[in-house]
């Protein structure tokens, strides 16, 4: 297993390289300067101009391009344009990531557990009259928008019967909002899924001999057949992760939560292409390290699996 990992770890350098090549690539053919917003837009042309070479933007894309790499090796993600010049690892670390993972790991832990409950009843009651109500009902959740259930659940919840703040994050109460609006989607999905992949493994042979063995209906279920079928849910978890941050975006704007995701979108109305630049790498670099950690528990649940 060590060994697998470190080989992993090896093989995500070069996914790491290119994915910063395609965030600086987008930011550089983004329209807007940096340093006219730096300047401000009553600048003077040949304040501009001095402050475009000092921050290195007349140089060509490649020469800029390396240096970013080089102070992103040492941890530098660079300093904003509109915050005061601060510098952005500040900005994302200090600030903003601590609350949007509180969030992307609380909707992922709600969609885990609702989903699987919600599968495993469905797989054990399959075709019936609560089978069908309940693949409707997940089905519903797969469709709705984020930011139409977000505004619904504030209309609901907040403004008609006043019983949740409408925004922020730091209590109880103003986190059941986002975080059930944010796992709706996934736990509709992880419910279908576990739903298919559990009915495919009940209709092994092994869980007929279980069943003819005497052995009890929730051993087999929980013991014998759920670990099984576990192992595609997991792997649909790693990639939900990533749309929850990617959702995190969408959610922490309605309910008015300060973090990454908010960050970003305030960053890219004021065109603070360094912070948006820095955001998007470090969801990036999250998102493979969540699929590493996916990867990893499919041994934990089946010891079958063998990486060797």
């Amino acid at each position: 297993m060590g060994t697998y990992i470190i080989r992993r770890l090896i093989q995500m350098i070069p996914v790491a390289i290119g994915v910063t090549f395609f965030v600086f690539s987008i930011m550089h053919l983004t329209p807007g300067d940096p340093a006219r917003i730096m300047a401000g837009e009553a600048a003077r042309p040949e304040v501009i101009e001095a402050l475009r070479a000092q921050m290195g933007l007349d140089d060509p894309f490649f020469v800029q391009y390396f240096r970013y790499l080089g102070r992103l090796v040492q941890g530098d993600l660079g300093n904003s344009v509109r915050g005061n010049n601060l510098p952005v690892a500040y900005l994302i670390f200090e600030n903003r990531m601590a609350i949007t993972f509180q969030l992307a790991i609380a909707a992922t832990s709600f969609s885990i557990l609702l989903g699987i409950l919600i599968g495993v009843f469905q797989a054990t009651r399959r075709n019936s009259a609560i089978d069908m109500g309940l693949m409707f009902v997940t089905l519903a959740g797969m469709s709705m928008p984020i930011f139409w259930l977000g505004l619904l659940m504030i209309n609901l919840f907040a403004v008609s019967w006043r019983i949740l703040p409408v925004a922020g994050w730091g209590t109880l109460a103003q986190a059941i909002m986002p975080v059930l609006c944010l796992a709706s989607g996934s736990s509709a999905v992880v419910a279908r899924m576990t739903r298919a992949s559990l009915i495919e493994v009940l209709d092994q042979d092994y869980i007929r001999t279980a069943y003819a063995k005497g052995l009890a209906e929730a051993k087999i279920i929980y013991k014998h057949a759920l670990r099984n079928a576990l192992i595609p849910v997991i792997t649909l978890v790693g990639l939900q992760f990533g749309g929850l941050l990617a959702g995190a975006v969408v959610t922490e704007t309605i309910f008015a939560i300060n973090g990454m995701g908010r960050l970003i979108i305030d960053s890219i109305r004021q065109q603070d292409f360094p912070v948006v630049q820095g955001g998007i790498l470090v969801f990036s670099l999250t998102f493979m390290f969540v699929n590493l950690i996916v990867d990893i528990s499919y041994r934990l649940i089946n010891k079958r699996i063998d990486y060797s």
